[in-house]
């Protein structure tokens, strides 16, 4: 049994350490493969090892709890796999610079060594990102935690990758690729980040062979003209129908080139005529293979400029020859204009080094006939893509998908099980490591490692062991859903599609959602340049996970990005505490034994309603979580927590505890009890999916838990009881609640003393009426401070009496006696006057034409509003003065 106590406030550091350890000491997410129930799955978006939780990280993780406790609830067997990424690139980076502090080198090192120091790292640090996952909440089974390098997903990479080879899939070639001259390694397109430059545009004018002309061109880098091998022009263009088919002499190289037609070129640009350097431009190169262009590259991998460059510019790093070749092409008469030009430049995402686009042997996969498939998924609906718009930009990706270039010059990674005779030049690819080749020499394995989305892209299938036939896969593939942002959408989602389909023929998961992207409270993106960062883990210290996750899901609608701010986390910390509150209150009123009373036996409106809405919230949190709408999650468990249990509920519940005159009826005691606990044990379960620690505290309190029950995350969904659902229940207390608040507000727009008790006349329009609220009159003298009600179809309200209508009725209080009018006039009249003085100084700001150009946006808005806000009230006050002149 439970024990009745909480304490007197939250404090979430102490329940949140508590009931994790619980959890994970207990195993109490990972699923019991022989229990019944249909599988659901989710796999983690496996974060790097050398990663901090940011706002991105906690509303995907909060999503993905929602739907994995949910999901429990409804009785399924649920697995969530957690684990991390090796992180190639950002791994590698982050232990280099540590060995720099020391002064030591990896080349120094050797690979061996160095992938020791790597191992180190990640055994010391690899698991913070992994401890920040924990601090909020997320529901995953830690007994299957996985690393994309660990040795099962290695022997799966290994087993993908010889696959693929195989039906020849995947091959090595030479092809222009992102490069890192810093990280120096090939790098995905989606590595690759684009920021905003100011650079100058260089009009260039190229002689013509035959001498009788020239052609400008016009190019931010006139460096790489050295490998310029065309020039191209549109086909359509009339400036130069005559030029196609003849030659230009490249300046300074002296070099013979033709002038191509190619519909690429856009007319537009520049003037029109297009240097074509296919060894440093990835457009270029796809028309110098069009065309049979030769690609003569004149960059080497250190950003430098190579041997073939004229001798004076070879080791130049590319921007140092960039400024010597504008002066010589300058003094030369080549250059005859130069321009500022705004572009974006390319950089590698981990150092932000400028991208050189390199000509170089790497491997491949041919992903064309892969992408077909999975674009195919998605139309047939085998999986979803919400919100819906993002399937264009998925299908817009596959359409126009280039070989994958796999290969990274790194030593951290899943190393290419690929080896090399240098005696007979046989290329042997194998599943099991190899030394020896067929003619008895030495073999030499490929120094390149795989690209980490390789490995990424298999992650919903190798975390539950393929290539073996485990009863994991078997249960639990496909996933019914991945959560992820839009940026990766086609980088791994697509990916991870065609991998699955390839190897498991079948979808990975049936449900991808996108989820919005958490900006600050002005809708900035959140960067630690622009200092608007908002830290997780700082606000979980502050106001603890429950708040914070509560917030992201309230804001979490479905394609519109999230405003966050501190304040608005601060507010659902009170949130938290008004649960705690009445949980407190709720466990004063109940007994250690639950009275075992039948809950349709249970008498009065209160309770039926309270019954009424409580189904209802149960249908709409179905609903909303079947549609992967979040927010009405939050919003329908806050409207019926503080608006209807908290406000009303509770209220109306003292009469049954303490009676109408101190002295409580045992019977209506004991089914308020019942109702009471019901009410709270059901919200607490419905809660529980977005607010795992507080609801756990409190149902560890609660009254009638047995032991074995005594772990909510593992609460069935609280029954249906559509007998209990009641119209009639819904109207007869919203009656009774306008009827309370309508005197409140007499009270209030009068000055009303609450302590003084008022008479109240209702004309009732039917017999229903007049007996809901004769039932309820003791509720209307508690709530309203009413002495004394009349309830007639004939009443007959005397001149001096307030009013207001509720429903089909009309509600008077009579006011003689109650209210001093003169008084109450000459106090309308001093505050009616103050608020329409301040309207006329705000409206004679707005209309100074001075004011509202020059002064910022936002003053001038909030002026505006304070405008609106004095003029509404202006107008009530107006309104009230006439109705109580006309009582006098």
């Amino acid at each position: 049994m439970a024990t009745k106590e909480l304490a007197k406030g939250y404090e979430p550091k102490d329940v949140e350490a508590k009931w994790r350890e619980h959890w994970e000491s207990n195993n109490t997410f990972a699923p019991d493969m022989d229990a019944e129930g249909d599988p659901y799955s989710i796999v983690i978006p496996p974060p790097n090892v050398t990663g901090a939780l940011h706002m991105g990280h906690a509303l995907n993780l909060t999503l993905q709890d929602i739907m994995c406790r949910y999901n429990r609830q409804k009785g399924k067997k649920v697995l969530w796999v957690p684990g991390t990424d090796h992180a190639g690139i950002a791994t590698q980076n982050v232990v280099e610079r540590k060995l720099l502090k020391e002064n030591i080198t990896r080349e120094e090192l050797g690979r061996e060594k160095f992938l020791e120091h790597v191992w180190e790292w990640k055994k010391e640090y690899g698991d913070r990102i992994l401890n920040q996952i924990r601090r909020m909440g997320a529901s995953v089974d830690w007994t299957r935690e996985r690393f994309t390098m660990d040795e099962g997903l290695s022997k799966a990479v290994r087993e993908v990758f010889v696959s693929l080879y195989e039906q020849g899939l995947i091959y090595r070639g030479k092809y222009i690729i992102n490069w890192c001259p810093r990280c120096h390694t090939a790098l995905a397109d989606d590595e690759v980040e684009y920021a905003p430059n100011k650079s100058m545009l260089y009009h260039l004018q190229y002689p013509l062979e035959d001498g009788s002309g020239s052609l400008t061109i016009a190019t931010v880098r006139p460096e790489t003209m050295l490998g310029d091998t065309a020039v191209a022009v549109h086909p359509e263009d009339e400036r130069y129908a005559d030029f196609v088919g003849k030659n230009i002499v490249l300046p300074i190289m002296g070099r013979k080139i033709p002038i191509i037609a190619d519909a690429y070129v856009d007319r537009e640009f520049g003037t029109g005529c297009l240097k074509i350097t296919p060894a440093h431009d990835m457009n270029d190169w796809e028309l110098g293979k069009k065309y049979d262009l030769e690609a003569i590259s004149v960059i080497d991998d250190m950003g430098r400029m190579n041997e073939n460059a004229p001798e004076r510019y070879q080791g130049m790093s590319a921007d140092d020859c960039r400024k010597a070749i504008v002066e010589e092409l300058r003094e030369s008469g080549v250059l005859i204009k130069e321009e500022e030009y705004e572009n974006k430049i390319t950089q590698c995402y981990r150092c932000k080094t400028t991208i050189e686009p390199f000509v170089s042997e790497q491997w491949f996969v041919a992903v064309k006939s892969l992408a077909k498939k999975a674009r195919k998924a998605v139309e047939d609906e085998r999986t979803r893509i919400l919100p819906q718009q993002w399937e264009k930009t998925y299908y817009n990706w596959l359409d126009n998908i280039r070989d994958w270039c796999i290969s990274r010059q790194l030593w951290w990674g899943h190393r290419i099980p690929v080896w090399y005779c240098d005696e007979c030049g046989k290329t042997i690819v194998s599943r099991e490591d190899i030394t020896t080749c067929e003619c008895g020499a030495t073999l030499r394995q490929d120094e390149d490692v795989l690209d980490t989305w390789f490995s990424s892209a298999l992650w919903p299938f190798t975390t539950m062991g393929w290539p073996d036939k485990t009863k994991e896969l078997d249960t639990f593939y496909p996933t019914g859903l991945l959560v992820t942002g839009f940026d990766i959408l086609f980088f791994w989602v697509a990916r991870m599609m065609m991998m699955g389909l390839e190897f498991m023929d079948e979808v990975p998961f049936r449900d991808v959602y996108i989820h919005a992207l958490v900006r600050d409270e002005e809708g900035k993106k959140m960067s630690k340049s622009t200092g608007n960062v908002i830290d997780p883990l700082e606000m979980i210290d502050k106001y603890g996970c429950d708040s914070l996750r509560f917030t992201l899901t309230s804001f979490a609608a479905m394609g519109r990005d999230i405003k966050l701010s501190e304040a608005r986390i601060e507010g659902y910390r009170h949130f938290v505490n008004k649960i705690w509150n009445a949980a407190r209150f709720s466990l004063m009123n109940l007994p250690e034994e639950i009275p075992n009373v039948e809950l349709s036996e249970i008498k009065g409106l209160h309770h039926q309603w309270i019954f009424s809405r409580l189904e209802q919230l149960k249908k709409d949190q179905e609903k909303a979580t079947a549609e992967y709408r979040f927010n009405d999650l939050a919003q329908n468990m806050y409207s019926f927590i503080w608006h209807e249990f908290c406000d009303w509920y509770l209220e109306l519940c003292k009469n049954d505890f303490t009676g109408p005159n101190g002295q409580a009826n045992e019977q209506a005691k004991a089914g308020a009890q019942k109702a009471l606990w019901t009410v709270l044990s059901e919200t607490l379960t419905l809660l529980h999916p977005i607010m795992p620690f507080v609801t756990q505290e409190i149902w560890n309190t609660l009254p009638g838990i047995a032991e074995d029950k005594s772990d909510l995350a593992l609460i069935p969904f609280p029954e249906a009881r559509p007998d209990m659902q009641s119209e009639q229940a819904d109207q007869d207390m919203q009656m009774l609640q306008e009827a309370i608040m309508a005197v409140r507000n007499i009270r209030g727009e009068l000055g009303i003393k609450p302590s003084l008790p008022l008479k109240v006349l209702v004309k009732t329009a039917s017999e229903h009426t007049k007996a809901v609220l004769e039932a309820n009159a003791d509720q209307m003298a508690r709530l309203a401070r009413v002495d004394q009600m009349t309830i007639a179809p004939d009443v007959t309200a005397p001149k001096a009496s307030a009013s207001a209508v509720i429903l089909n009725s009309e509600l008077f209080v009579p006011l003689e006696g109650v209210v001093d009018f003169q008084e109450e006039l000459a106090r309308l009249d001093k505050e009616l006057g103050k608020v329409t003085k301040d309207c006329e100084v705000v409206t004679k700001k707005l209309n100074n034409e001075g004011f509202v150009s020059n002064a910022p946006a936002h003053v001038v808005n909030t002026e505006r509003e304070k405008l609106a806000v004095l003029s509404e009230k202006r107008d009530k006050l107006e309104a009230l003065r006439k109705r109580m002149a006309d009582m006098v």
